[in-house]
């Protein structure tokens, strides 16, 4: 059950975001092999000059076309994160016409312990989920 969060410039039209947020959510569920229905996403949008992302000496050119994915799951292996970031990039560029370049991707892992998902439960933790 992953949560992710999107940061972005302001200006993409909703369908734009909609077809970003399901291709995230299409990548995600093939990479890690999570539930379809597993969908927790946040999309920020930000005003010009609000998001700096550099390019860490790699030489990347980033546009004001760049989104940062920020992932908030349970723990993953190598290989599946290394599956979900190349996903990002060939997905998003063939579907949403990104550069993959301008693309960040974060992931925070955590346990079953950090997880409340409504009602002020533990349901990872009580073994309700």
């Amino acid at each position: 059950m992953p949560l992710v969060k999107i940061d972005m410039m302001e200006g993409r039209s909703d369908a734009e975001i909609r077809t970003l947020l399901d291709t995230v959510q299409d990548t995600i569920v093939d990479a890690f092999g999570v539930p379809e229905n597993d969908r927790y996403q946040i999309v920020t949008e930000h005003k010009p000059g609000r998001m700096i992302m550099l390019d860490t000496g790699l030489g990347l050119d980033r546009s004001e076309k760049v989104i940062a994915i920020h992932i908030f799951t349970s723990p993953r292996t190598p290989d599946m994160l290394k599956d979900v970031y190349a996903g990002f990039a060939k997905n998003l560029k063939e579907k949403c016409g990104l550069d993959p370049q301008d693309l960040f991707v974060a992931v925070t892992p955590n346990g079953v312990s950090d997880w409340s998902f409504g009602c002020g439960e533990a349901q990872y933790m009580t073994g309700t989920l």
